[in-house]
């Protein structure tokens, strides 16, 4: 006989609940600001930057100073573990300055991938030795959320049954380690969009990872008012020969989830997964217009679909902070509009549309 044991108060439950969704209040998504050290030095190479804490602070800060306009767009920021240590140019840190907006703090807990042994190139992501300590210390540090991301592939063969199973279940171990102390966790399970299988592959792999997903955060009693999800839309490879337009995106991705998630689950960050920011953007927008019933809130956890077009106004240039800001300001005005089916798109800049996609992305 399975037998229950609580393992979450009222309260504790109440306080998880009320966080997720404070981060995905109405128009209001996630700046996903978590790249590690390695993925930075990928990043300002792009624009010829050397890679330094120096200027990876300073690029932070260019996104962390934008004015009041982003208050209504933003409603949390993943920090990585050096950047929720460091302070603007005023000496006030990173953390109080994004807390004083009235935006929640994340940050992102996993150690990174490592191979899988016995499997054709796939991977787990490690991280969870130390990671009650982790989580106690963030949340007196002022996070009240976390971020772990696993990694899947599609091939012919990939991913097998023991990548999705391994994967699930790290993602919910994870999830109830960050639960017990009070931190919210967003479980991304990123199917990479390497690749050239087709829009119905894609949501058949998503659709069999996300169901295990869900059973492991049964199995490990996750309570899942208290989460948010950031998958991957469902689309194409990026090297598949049908184009597939936003409403097929929109209906493959929202037919998946609700193959697959539990209406439980408080919200779904989509990440960008490479795309250009003016096609997550339309994406994002289709997905919230899509005519099937969705009982989640469906927004953004945008990394580089929020700050591409900054960092390529700074270019590592004192005097192109401001403009950068505004690069910033703009795509997640943008992104506000897309999470509410209200964007109308049509932004032909070159700076948007330009993809950042890199195969097999990992960081």
């Amino acid at each position: 006989m399975t037998h229950q044991v609580p393992t979450l108060s009222e309260a504790q439950k109440r306080e998880l609940h009320e966080t997720a969704l404070r981060i995905v209040s109405p128009g209001k998504g996630i700046l996903a600001a978590d790249e590690s050290v390695g993925s930075m030095a990928k990043r300002l190479a792009q624009v010829g930057v050397e890679n330094t804490e120096e200027n990876r602070r300073q690029f932070r800060q260019i996104l962390f100073s934008a004015d009041e306009r982003i208050n209504s767009c933003i409603g949390g920021v993943i920090f990585f573990h050096e950047t929720l240590y460091q302070h603007s140019d005023n000496g006030v840190s990173f953390v109080k300055m994004i807390r004083d907006r009235g935006i929640l703090v994340g940050v992102k807990v996993d150690k990174g991938v490592v191979p899988l042994a016995g499997t054709s190139g796939e991977t787990t992501t490690q991280g969870l030795d130390g990671l009650s300590e982790r989580c106690a210390q963030y949340k007196k540090d002022g996070a009240v959320f976390a971020k772990w991301r696993c990694v899947l592939k599609i091939s012919d063969t990939n991913p097998s049954k023991l990548a999705i199973a391994e994967n699930a279940n790290v993602l919910a171990r994870y999830s109830s380690i960050c639960q017990q102390h009070g931190i919210v966790p967003i479980i991304e399970p990123e199917i990479l969009p390497d690749g050239d299988h087709d829009l119905k592959r894609s949501q058949y792999i998503t659709e069999k990872v996300l169901t295990a997903v869900y059973k492991a955060m049964s199995d490990h009693h996750v309570y899942l008012e208290g989460t948010l999800l950031k998958p991957n839309m469902v689309t194409g490879g990026h090297s598949c020969s049908t184009k597939y337009s936003p409403e097929e995106v929109a209906m493959a991705t929202i037919t998946t989830l609700r193959r697959t998630v539990p209406p439980a689950v408080t919200g779904v960050a989509f990440l960008s997964g490479g795309q250009s920011e003016e096609e997550a953007s339309i994406h994002l927008n289709a997905i919230n217009n899509c005519p099937l019933a969705k009982p989640w809130v469906l927004t953004f956890s945008f990394g580089r679909a929020l700050q591409a077009s900054a960092l390529r106004a700074w270019r590592g240039h004192k005097e192109n902070e401001k403009v950068a800001t505004e690069q910033f300001i703009k795509r997640a005005e943008a992104n506000s509009l897309a999470c509410q089916g209200k964007y109308p798109s049509g932004d032909k800049n070159s700076d948007v549309c330009h993809r950042s996609y890199g195969s097999c992305h990992a960081y």
